[in-house]
């Protein structure tokens, strides 16, 4: 394999250097890697994916089933196909053994997204799409022209004529009126790989290594769109036709042409059709031996003709039945006798599929067409024209005819001389061995499991492709799907066209995940929301962790402190003397109206009129099933207005569920519903001496417990600014809750700091927050509940109104199921060596006499939700979900921890101050 002198696009003046598995070569701007690996002589790429066999080259740009990359420089990327990366300086890729990796280091390039709205789209810029991309310009259409490959001409060698010139000469003419024309977008390696109702049309830009973005996805939207995307020349199975050095004739010939790249000295056409003349005559002037095998009883009498004037032999009513050769091809397997014809390149061609995936994507119906031996786009789709090659019309002529009329606007159509076309053969194999007959080379799949697939029952196509997963990797099947078809036709004896292909899906071909995301990555993909304390908390050093989409501080390390160590010292600090934390996260909404106590009292399990005005309560919501899906307090504002507040991550959910329930349940209410989690911001002051630090900032408040009791609030202000305190407590001790407009969070929160030095307040983070809850019992919602947990599972009997007559989730109360005393409820485990920390999602058995787990199966009693070690107990514990746990209380269990199993009491789950003393104040 060698460059050829006279042939090719490429900029030979120009030499760059790449690495390929370790070893540094040359190539030309122009370039893919696969024609640079081709013109030093590298035929093997990898290995294949489930048997390990060696992988080079079959195609030569998105239909190649195997030559499979990594990239490391200069951008990482698992999985590229050889044929469709372009060299650039200082690239370094590696073969695919068997299976990609996922890249070691980021991807920092920026991708981005643009919209795009036009009178025609256009895909693919071969002569049919030039063509109609032309002449709906000349009407005065906005057009879009995109396609594929990185120069316009799709698969035209340069050796045409139209319009009695060289056909990339024309190329190279309609492309500059298309650049002249106002109202014209034409965009080269761009794919159209996703085509959708009404017009709308994704497509994937590369806009090369150094730009900026490197991709772009256009959102296309077009008032007709025109597919001229082409055809992918179909191999033929037969056994061992998987060797690097079998290709594509339309390949080879692609590589001369485009890439100055002779793919081989000594070549072997094996063909059932007569395009593959083309390509042998081509080869055979660039200095190739050539031998033509057509299975067809007679050879085309024009091409032979050509053949025999050459000297390239022609064995027509004959066949390739395999190959020999260990790294790459050496020897084709010819008739019946497997008569060996030395070579180091055979080409196929098993005739052409016509490439109308963007028809089927939008529901066009394949029809099977015996003529061309393949199938076509059978009718019309409102909006969408097929045409050219991808129509099923591969005469150049014909090819140019209707890519004028393609837009309704046609003039003259331009000129090519008529082809001589003998019929196609059909031959989706020949005999040989089903088990080394690949039809799906990226999936290592043969004929052999096909033939299982039938064997099992299955005469859907589509039944078969998932079986065998033909068709299932990168290309999609562009080369395997249509002979999957025929052969599994064959083995049922039906006709192919009664049959069918699989469904043609997007995406055409692979688009990267960042490419998709586009600036929606990082920090914009899903938004960070800080509160307006965030810079104290990195001031003070706090860790932070992901809630919702909000940043939380979850503990303030100290030097040389561990999140354990610094979690007791908080815990202990809290529990001794006083903390503070940022509570602003949690979901607030405003509800107001005249019904506004009605709706709360249809939403939660327990009565919300009632309240009255300056007070708190807890409520709990459930859904329709009767399960707990969110709790907070509720207080009541006004006559008319109520404060609600809900879990951090839960905020928008229940927001959106209160709107559902007004807008088409119960729209006849007078009630309306406002986020406000942003406008205010809350700052927890919790501990034993919580009660000096707010009466030492808020003077003028008396805060005795006879005028500020429990679940009360009061409004007070601050160098005049309106401040709400409430006496809310999760921590289980005395603590009020200061909430404030969010513009005042940050000067509050130091102003509350300066004033609880005296008392050593220590800010405390979401960790500190879940230990100090559990150890009251108080449940997370989500995280000691799972979606089939009832208020009762809880313990939270009391939070169920017996009052009203009707609630969100009140008859599936009733449910037998519900009342089942062996329902898993909320209790806490202590484990009995006081030392182990059991892990969260740890499975609960009950405790064998001899200490062993048995064999399973094993019954499984509940499982831990919450684990934390506790400063206040001085040992671990835990809560849980425990099958009849409430009637468990005192009994011991046990839960796998490692190999070992822990001994664990149940017990109930308040375990710090259960008469509520300290909270009560």
């Amino acid at each position: 394999m060698t460059r050829v002198d006279g042939y090719g696009r490429i900029d030979r003046t120009r030499t760059l250097s790449f690495t390929f598995d370790g070893i540094v070569r040359t190539a030309h701007p122009g370039d893919t890697l696969a024609s640079a690996l081709l013109a030093q002589g590298v035929t093997t790429l990898g290995t294949s994916v489930r048997l390990g066999r060696p992988r080079g080259v079959l195609g030569s740009w998105t239909e190649d089933p195997c030559g499979l990359v990594q990239i490391e420089e200069p951008f990482p990327e698992p999985m590229l196909l050889a044929t469709t990366v372009d060299v650039v300086d200082g690239l370094v890729a590696r073969g695919v053994p068997g299976r990609g990796r996922l890249a070691e280091v980021a991807d920092t390039a920026r991708y981005d997204h643009r919209h795009l709205h036009c009178d025609v789209l256009v895909v693919g810029a071969g002569p049919a799409g030039l063509v109609a991309a032309r002449e709906a310009a000349r009407a005065g259409q906005d057009v879009v022209l995109v396609d594929d490959r990185p120069t316009p001409g799709g698969t035209l060698t340069g050796t045409e004529m139209i319009d009695g010139r060289p056909a990339l000469e024309f190329v190279d003419a309609v492309a500059a009126e298309l650049a002249a024309a106002p109202h014209v977008t034409h965009l080269q390696a761009t794919t159209a790989f996703g085509h959708y109702d009404d017009g709308f049309v994704l497509a994937l830009e590369r806009c090369g290594e150094g730009s900026d973005p490197r991709q772009r996805v256009h959102r296309i939207r077009a008032g007709r769109v025109v597919v001229a995307a082409g055809a992918f020349e179909r191999p033929i199975v037969f056994e061992d036709a998987d060797r690097p050095g079998v290709m594509l004739a339309s390949a080879a010939r692609d590589l001369l042409h485009r890439h100055g790249v002779l793919a081989g000295r000594v070549v072997v056409v094996f063909t059932v059709d007569d395009s593959a003349y083309a390509a042998a005559l081509d080869l055979h002037r660039a200095g190739a031996a050539v031998r033509v095998v057509d299975a067809r009883a007679e050879a085309p009498a024009g091409w032979a003709r050509r053949c025999a004037d050459a000297g390239i032999v022609v064995e027509p009513g004959t066949d390739v039945r395999g190959t020999l050769g260990d790294d790459r091809v050496r020897a084709a397997l010819v008739g019946e006798a497997r008569r060996e014809v030395p070579c180091d390149l055979l080409l196929v061609s098993g005739g052409w599929n016509p490439t109308a995936h963007l028809f089927s994507h939008v529901g066009g119906r394949l029809a099977f067409d015996d003529e061309l031996v393949g199938f076509r786009p059978a009718g019309d789709l409102p909006g969408t024209a097929v045409v050219g090659a991808a129509h099923g019309t591969y005469a150049l002529a014909d090819v140019l005819r209707e890519g004028a009329a393609a837009t309704g606007s046609a003039t003259d159509a331009p000129h090519a001389e008529p082809e001589e076309i003998t019929p196609r053969g059909t031959l989706w194999r020949t005999p040989g061995d089903p088990a080394r007959q690949f039809v799906d080379i990226a999936r290592d799949a043969t004929v052999a499991d096909i033939a299982r697939a039938v064997g099992a029952g299955m005469t859907s196509v589509e039944h078969v492709k998932r079986y065998t997963t033909i068709g299932t990797a990168h290309d999609q099947g562009k080369t395997s799907g249509i002979l999957a078809s025929g052969i599994t036709a064959e083995l049922l004896g039906r006709p192919v066209g009664a049959l069918g292909t699989t469904t043609f899906r997007p995406p055409y071909t692979p688009v990267p995940f960042a490419a998709l995301a586009g600036r929606d990555r990082g920090d914009l993909y899903d938004p960070v929301r800080t509160t307006p304390v965030h810079d104290r908390h990195v001031a003070l050093g706090a860790e932070f962790e992901d809630v919702g989409q909000w940043k939380r501080a979850r503990h303030y390390p100290r030097p040389g402190e561990d999140m354990a160590a610094a979690v007791l010292r908080e815990c202990a600090a809290v529990r001794g003397a006083v903390g503070m934390m940022d509570g602003s996260t949690l979901g607030k909404i405003d509800v107001r109206g005249p019904d506004a106590g009605v709706l709360l009292d249809h939403l939660y399990t327990n009565l919300m009129s009632t309240l009255k005005v300056g007070r708190v309560r807890y409520g709990v919501m459930c859904g329709n099933d009767g399960m707990v899906f969110d709790d907070g307090t509720v207080l009541r504002l006004a006559e008319d207005r109520f404060l609600v507040t809900t879990t951090t991550g839960n905020a928008a959910h229940v927001l959106d569920w209160m709107e559902e329930w007004v807008q088409t349940e119960w729209p006849d209410l007078r009630v309306r519903l406002t986020s406000v989690t942003e406008q205010w911001s809350i700052l927890a002051v919790a501990g034993p001496r919580s009660r000096d630090v707010i009466g030492r900032v808020f003077a003028d408040v008396d805060v005795s417990n006879e005028a500020f009791g429990f679940m009360t609030w009061q409004d007070t202000e601050l160098d005049g600014v309106p401040v709400r305190l409430a006496r809310i407590s999760f921590s289980g001790e005395l603590a009020v809750e200061v909430t404030v407009a969010s513009w005042y969070a940050a000067d509050l929160w130091d102003r509350l700091l300066a004033a609880g030095e005296p008392w050593g307040i220590t800010p405390y983070g979401t960790e500190t927050m879940h230990v100090l809850r559990a150890e009251k019992g108080y449940p997370i919602i989500g995280q000691d509940t799972d979606g089939t947990v009832t208020p009762h599972d809880l313990g939270m009997a009391w939070a169920v109104s017996k009052k009203k007559t009707d609630f969100v989730g009140k008859r599936s109360f009733a449910r037998p199921l519900n009342a089942d005393p062996q329902r898993k409820h909320l209790v806490s485990l202590l484990p009995t060596d006081a030392a182990t920390m059991l892990p969260e999602g740890s499975q609960i058995v009950d405790l064998p006499d001899d200490g062993l787990l048995p064999p399973p199966p094993v019954a499984m009693l509940g499982h831990v939700t919450s684990s934390y070690r506790s400063a206040e107990l001085g040992r671990p514990f835990a809560l849980a979900l425990v099958r009849g746990g409430r009637d468990r209380v005192g009994e011991v269990v046990a839960v796998p921890v490692g190999d070992q199993l822990v001994a664990v009491e149940i017990g109930d789950t308040v375990l710090v101050d259960p008469e509520g003393a300290r909270r009560d104040g």
